[in-house]
């Protein structure tokens, strides 16, 4: 066993963090393939198997089979269970075995917390991490208690307080998916605005991020907000209301979504579509009738996503803060981005651009792909639903049960990649798992180079 572990600890934190997922997505995809997973008591196809661990594991929600139909009681609890693990990662439950026996954290084992919840310093990961499962714990327990007043009396007590827990759990991990029904998320629940709110407020502190949660937590101690949290919040506040004005404006009088509803219900449901792209995955109108407009607007709220060391998917809110804060600087012809008096590096703005263009590329890569893959589908639906697999989001126009093999173990890919991170995947199995290196003391002549 030691021998095991001593070569588990010769691998980089990047790596067993690609690794971990792997296997939890192998033995989640085993389990629902066993007949006691199904209601028709038969062993599900593998593909299907696996497109529901990995869509599970990353969060996600994408479905080939209906989730509260399909699977049994046993099905949706190992679904749910791969929602919560994957989730919150590996450190969670890392830290969950360390507070049981009462050890102390490595140093190792922060480092893989670091990576885990993408964050830049070690110092305070175990309170850290304490807060975050205490926090997790607390919230999902008062989602469900706050869901149970609206299941408990339609579904009935035990099954009640069951769908409460899943949906709360789905909902704060981010993952979108839903046990009511043939596909239905919460679309008959549209005219619900506790149930939706609820939701809404689920999301959001699934999304925001751990270490901003902590930070608010620390406040009356530390007195102290970073530079980090207030991009994030300020770029979180900005989505949330021009995103709900903006699908306001788009579906108000489209017949096949928002223009027989009242104008309460209108407002309602443009915040909740504002708030669940950006990779949550639920729905509370009908997607596939929603305007080009608006198809424009989902793609970009699901590619700018969540905050970083949250449950959310996509570039992170804190991304395009970056750049819209350089490309505002650049335009004003000051080669130094500067925010609330400090000084953005130039390493971090390379990040956000890097970040920002290796997920435009593969994104781009899975669309051809998929298009040469399955031509019956339309291209339309090829890009929305690439784009809410690669962002982990899980919202669709109903194409992926559609798709061929190929078509979706290429969806497969790209919910791995979103969940794990395309440059954390290139680091993990290269020469540079702590990211790029620094230059080393030589210095090359300057090139001009005409760009634009």
């Amino acid at each position: 066993m030691r021998i095991k572990l001593k070569s588990f600890r010769k691998l980089y934190p990047v790596q067993i963090l690609a690794l971990f997922f792997v296997v939890v997505i192998i033995i989640g995809s085993f389990l629902l393939s066993l007949p006691i997973s199904n209601n028709s008591g038969i062993s599900t196809n593998y593909l299907d198997a696996l497109f529901t661990a990995t869509s599970a594991t990353s969060v996600t929600g994408l479905v080939i089979l209906d989730t509260g139909t399909y699977w049994s009681s046993f099905g949706t609890t190992i679904i749910l269970l791969l929602i919560q693990i994957g989730g919150l990662g590996i450190m969670s439950f890392t830290t969950f075995g360390v507070l049981k026996y009462g050890n102390k954290i490595s140093l190792y084992t922060s480092l893989l917390m670091k990576e885990a919840l993408n964050v830049d310093e070690l110092q305070g990961m175990s309170r850290m991490m304490r807060y975050v499962i205490i926090f997790v714990m607390v919230t999902e327990l008062l989602g469900m208690i706050l869901f149970s007043f609206v299941f408990v009396p339609k579904y009935g007590l035990s099954h009640g307080l069951y769908v409460s827990l899943f949906t709360s759990i789905s909902a704060f991990c981010n993952a979108g998916f839903d046990i009511f029904g043939n596909f239905s998320s919460l679309t008959s629940y549209y005219n619900n605005a506790y149930v939706l709110i609820v939701c809404m407020i689920l999301i959001i502190l699934g999304g925001i991020g751990f270490s901003i949660i902590t930070e608010f937590i620390n406040y009356r101690y530390t007195r102290k907000i970073s530079v980090t949290t207030k991009i994030v919040l300020i770029v979180t506040l900005f989505l949330i209301i021009v995103g709900a004005l903006l699908y306001f404006i788009f579906e108000y009088d489209n017949p096949l979504t928002f223009q027989n509803m009242s104008l309460g219900e209108k407002i309602l449901n443009s915040f909740f579509s504002s708030v669940s792209p950006r990779t949550a995955g639920f729905n509370s109108i009908d997607l596939a009738n929603i305007r080009s407009g608006t198809v424009f607007l989902t793609c970009i709220l699901m590619l700018i996503g969540g905050s970083p060391g949250s449950t959310a998917g996509g570039i992170k809110t804190s991304t395009v803060g970056v750049i819209i804060l350089t490309i505002y600087h650049y335009m004003r012809n000051k080669n130094r981005t500067i925010v609330l008096g400090k000084e953005i590096p130039s390493k971090t703005i390379n990040k956000a651009f890097i970040l920002t263009f290796v997920a435009l590329f593969f994104i781009s890569t899975f669309v051809i792909l998929i298009s040469i893959a399955d031509k019956g589908a339309s291209f339309r639906s090829i890009v929305f639903e690439v784009f809410s697999a690669f962002n982990t989001v899980g919202l669709s126009f109903g194409l992926t049960p559609e798709l061929n093999s190929i078509g979706k173990i290429l969806l497969i890919l790209a919910m791995y990649l979103g969940r794990v991170g395309t440059l954390t995947l290139i680091f993990a199995f290269t020469n540079t798992h702590d990211g790029p290196k620094k230059s080393n003391a030589i210095k090359y002549p300057e090139v001009k180079i005409t760009v634009g």
